[in-house]
């Protein structure tokens, strides 16, 4: 089976080496069925395990290749979307339980980590949120008193960080966050779910998923996984068409690993107040010489701006401004973030669903303990049928709160359809270099052509297969962007994210498109 991939690359998969397990090949029979081999189903398949359920994990990719491995991985309990904005739209026990839930989060890495013994540079260290140019220390202090009044009461305003990094000025500081290398600790749950009899076949798609007594996941091949329970942990849900769809909104992250002397330096986790963040992290490789300290940020609807391939260098130049580095990039990267309308996941039963069907998605920035938290709320509700934080969670909720989120990010989506009535990017298909592509308008179709290095052309049908937005060619990872609910598809047109579960459909190239590439020196105007 053909496999999807994204051009770029995290820090995490250039050092982390996957087994290449086999995919499904005959029809099998297991308690509970797990879709997505990413943190939140490789930690829901464990904790089930240890409760004594028999379980089976299939992926559409090969090990690694998925949002956690994107992520940078950090731990916190110090949600990105802020603990006055939390009171405010789940009140204060929802403040306090998303608190005690993300902490129990990162405690439960933690104990996971010691007790089967993975080597992924998990440690405990001090977070901390700076202040950008437009707020002052007002912004900090009620941020401080919404922490302590959610429980987080050893947060405290600092006049500079002291481990030194850079001057960030006054600080929120949380201690006891954590960091570690994703990839290595999923690769450390794989061998563990092995190890328990659990069952792994990357590289094996889910196609129909059906719930109730005789509950069953069908493969794209055909073969029929039957099972008790289904747990969809897809960063966005496939099984689904659009009920959780419209409470959520898609984004594209970027990150960049600047080199840096290794000196005898605490690490730290940082982000700003910015809307969108950035966000710092270090991270040490103990066969280099030199240290890579982790920049992101520059957020953005997925296929909602023109320029992605610029994100990076945005990035570079607010490091260098903020932070005083203009080290070499030794890696660049982006990932899919799903933000949710009320700044809190959705993990439980899947709405309009049978009741053994559970999903987890909408993880917002903080992917890491949010899918902790989903392995910990959907095993309980799977064994024993209850959990503390399931009401907080439940995909079913539908905030008021959080409306004027949903009606923004609904219109974007909406607005998006416009490009149905577009000339498309209006360019001349003589004028793309191999490698660039672009949607065209032909009549009442739209099509994704890109040039290929040989100078031909492969074309597309540029509709997406969720809900019919037209998709946008993403120079920066070689990517076809559903701007209305973030589908993605690599150039080739093979789903890369979700909600879309076909591949983009292949269109015929007219008689009188050139076959001959301009060279790259050819496009400069002399």
């Amino acid at each position: 089976m053909a496999h999807a991939q994204q051009h770029t690359h995290s820090l995490w998969q250039e050092t982390t080496v996957f087994p290449t397990f086999p995919p499904l090949a005959t029809s099998v029979s297991t308690d509970v069925c797990v879709v997505g081999a990413g943190i939140a189903g490789l930690m829901t398949a464990y904790r089930l395990l240890q409760k004594g359920r028999r379980v089976v994990v299939i992926d559409k990719d090969p090990l690694g290749f998925n949002e956690t491995a994107h992520s940078t991985a950090h731990l916190v309990s110090a949600l990105d979307d802020r603990f006055f904005k939390l009171r405010k739209t789940h009140g204060r026990e929802g403040a306090r339980l998303a608190y005690s839930s993300h902490a129990a989060a990162v405690d439960l890495i933690e104990n996971i980590v010691a007790t089967e013994g993975i080597e992924c540079g998990f440690k405990r260290l001090n977070g901390y949120l700076f202040l950008a140019e437009e707020h002052d220390k007002r912004y900090l202090e009620r941020e401080k008193a919404a922490a302590l009044d959610a429980g987080c009461f050893d947060v405290s305003i600092v006049a500079e960080p002291e481990e030194e990094f850079f001057e960030a000025g006054q600080c929120l500081r949380f201690p006891r966050q954590a960091q570690m290398d994703p990839a290595k600790f999923m690769l450390g749950l794989c061998e563990n779910i092995r190890k328990r009899g659990g069952l792994i076949f990357p590289e094996t798609k889910g196609d129909k998923f059906q719930g109730g007594l005789s509950a069953y996941v069908e493969t794209s091949e055909g073969h029929r996984i039957s099972c008790q329970d289904i747990v969809v942990a897809t960063n966005v849900p496939i099984n689904d068409w659009m009920t959780v769809h419209i409470k959520e909104a898609a984004y594209r992250t970027y990150v960049i690993g600047l080199k840096v002397p290794r000196e005898r330096r605490l690490p730290a986790l940082f982000w700003d107040t910015t809307d969108p963040y950035h966000y710092v992290r270090f991270a040490s490789d103990p066969l280099k010489d030199y240290d890579v300290v982790l920049v992101g940020g520059e957020d953005h609807r997925v296929g909602q701006i023109s320029d992605p391939e610029n994100s990076f260098s945005r990035l570079r130049d607010w490091a260098a401004r903020r932070l005083r580095i203009e080290g070499e990039v030794v890696s660049s990267w982006s990932g899919q973030i799903v933000e949710p309308m009320d700044g809190l996941a959705y993990i439980g039963r899947n709405p309009g669903d049978h009741d053994n069907v559970y999903i987890a998605t909408g993880d917002s920035g903080n992917g890491t303990t949010h899918g902790a938290i989903a392995s910990m709320i959907i095993s309980d509700l799977i064994v024993a049928g209850e959990h503390p934080w399931a009401d907080l969670y439940d995909p079913r909720r539908f905030n008021w709160r959080g409306i004027t989120r949903f009606i923004s990010e609904n219109f974007q989506n909406s607005v998006q359809y416009r490009d149905w009535i577009s000339s498309g990017d209006n360019k001349d298909l003589e004028e793309l270099l191999p490698g660039e592509g672009c949607v065209i308008s032909e009549g009442l179709t739209k099509t994704a052509v890109l040039r290929n290095e040989d100078g031909g052309f492969q074309r597309l049908s540029a509709t997406c297969p969720h809900m019919g937005g037209v998709v946008r060619w993403n120079e920066a990872e070689e990517t076809w962007d559903c701007p209305v609910h973030g589908s993605r598809f690599n150039k080739n047109g093979e789903v890369l994210n979700g909600p879309a579960k076909n591949n983009l459909s292949p269109e015929q190239r007219p008689a009188e498109e050139p076959t001959s590439p301009r060279k790259k020196e050819d496009s400069l105007d002399v």
